[in-house]
């Protein structure tokens, strides 16, 4: 049965407007995605396959172009428009960071590094720059590869935040493995990092390692 013939209440459209989309689940929220169906196959039905073919909704979102078209019902165009919903929502992050202290809404700035990190199969080595009350000013990735005190310029970091005019960093990058503890290299780039930029008056207010489903703030466990 197609599912503009479903009662008002279970069709997803209607039950997101009705009841947010919280209210939804994973094949829910995909159908109003791709808005079709196949020939024999509704949206939702599509979607629930779509689910079990990639193990998880997180790795469709998450898969690269060449997967993701192969897929029956997707293609170029669904790629891209869903590409350009996920960085909607990274950007909607960003702004609401932006609007506030970084300090004071540890959640937010959490969940925007895990939007921007997360994904990546490599490590990857970031800073937020921030003025003197702790706005956010800009998100920069520095460097990518193995983070140690090879691959992490000290330089190249302070060059970017006297660029941005930063009065204060938080630094932050990813483990792939998703296990967010800090290594040895971790803690040591950390304190190089910190003693380097107060030489030009820049404090270090954090370092957050992002996993899989976790972070770890470094000044939460004491480590600056």
């Amino acid at each position: 049965m197609a599912i503009n013939h479903w009662p008002a209440h279970e069709r997803p459209r209607e039950k997101l407007l009705q009841r947010g989309p919280g209210a939804l689940s994973d094949a829910e929220l995909l159908a109003i995605f791709l808005r079709t169906g196949v020939t024999g196959k509704t949206a939702v039905d599509l979607a629930r396959e779509l689910l079990e073919d990639f193990g998880s909704l997180r790795a469709l979102l998450e898969a690269d172009l060449n997967q993701f078209c192969r897929a029956p019902g997707l293609g170029l165009a669904k790629y891209a428009q869903l590409q350009a919903c996920l960085e909607m929502g990274r950007r909607h992050l960003e702004a609401t960071l932006k609007r506030g202290d970084a300090l004071t809404d540890p959640i937010t700035t959490q969940r925007y590094l895990v939007a921007r990190l997360r994904a990546y199969p490599f490590e990857v080595f970031s800073c937020l720059f921030l003025d003197n009350r702790h706005r956010v000013l800009a998100f920069e990735e520095l460097f990518r590869g193995t983070i140690d005190g090879a691959s992490v310029h000290p330089r190249e970091v302070i060059k970017r935040a006297l660029a941005h005019n930063a009065a204060a960093v938080i630094l932050a990058h990813n483990h792939p493995s998703g296990v967010a503890e800090p290594s040895r290299a971790d803690e040591l780039i950390t304190q190089r990092l910190k003693e380097t930029l107060a030489l030009v008056d820049i404090r270090v207010l954090d370092h957050i390692i992002v996993g899989d489903g976790e972070t770890l703030s470094f000044a939460e466990r004491g480590l600056l």
